[in-house]
């Protein structure tokens, strides 16, 4: 998929309030994650959607930059942070083309690895290399191939086979994804739409080397 129309879906799933990963909350895999003191500033939050980690770390003290391609997920992101009277820092960004001449201690990409075939992944690890400073982590939550199909899923070896020159995969384990169910997969899950579920997924923890 070329930019242009990933960003024309994505942006039409915020502004359609239809995006099946907005759950009004941290994942709660960010959550724990950040609860084991791994997280190190400055942080980029790639996919960032409607900004709820971005918030949260925001919140907990972490310098933080929130970026997605699709503008009325950033416009969201503002107003909710607003709401909520935390002052994050959101920006349009892509995910292929990250600026090289700022490099961040973590990444954090929840949700957006998976969905990229071959040619983009390999484009996507490739910006990641040049964001991130030697020595720093990506930390990736992404579905898993053991889920119900959700959503676009990967294996333990996609992600493995992403990061070999210049990375070191130093744990890849598995945990959970919560999403809501839209129309597009209530027949194929058999479940109505809008239950919130807890679907299988990876998360890795990777050094640039």
């Amino acid at each position: 998929m070329n930019t242009v129309d990933m960003k024309e879906r994505f942006d039409t799933a915020y502004e359609s309030h239809t995006a099946p990963w907005v759950i009004g909350e941290a994942q709660p895999a960010v959550v724990a994650l950040e609860q084991t003191g791994l997280l190190r500033s400055p942080i980029l939050d790639i996919g960032c959607g409607l900004g709820e980690h971005t918030i949260l770390l925001t919140r907990l003290g972490y310098d933080v930059l929130g970026i997605d391609l699709a503008p009325h997920a950033v416009a969201q992101a503002r107003e909710n942070a607003a709401a909520r009277g935390v002052d994050a820092r959101f920006e349009i960004g892509d995910a292929f083309a990250l600026d090289p001449g700022t490099r961040y201690d973590t990444i954090l990409d929840s949700a957006l690895f998976h969905i990229f075939d071959d040619v983009d992944r390999a484009r996507y690890v490739r910006s990641l290399h040049r964001a991130v400073r030697p020595g720093g982590h990506l930390h990736l939550l992404a579905l898993s191939d053991a889920g119900r199909g959700f959503g676009p899923q990967v294996s333990e070896q996609v992600i493995r086979s992403a990061f070999t020159d210049g990375w070191d995969v130093q744990e890849l384990r598995t945990t959970t994804y919560r999403g809501v169910v839209g129309q597009a997969h209530a027949g194929s899950l058999g479940l109505p739409a809008g239950t919130v579920v807890d679907e299988p997924a990876w998360l890795a923890r990777v050094r640039r080397v």
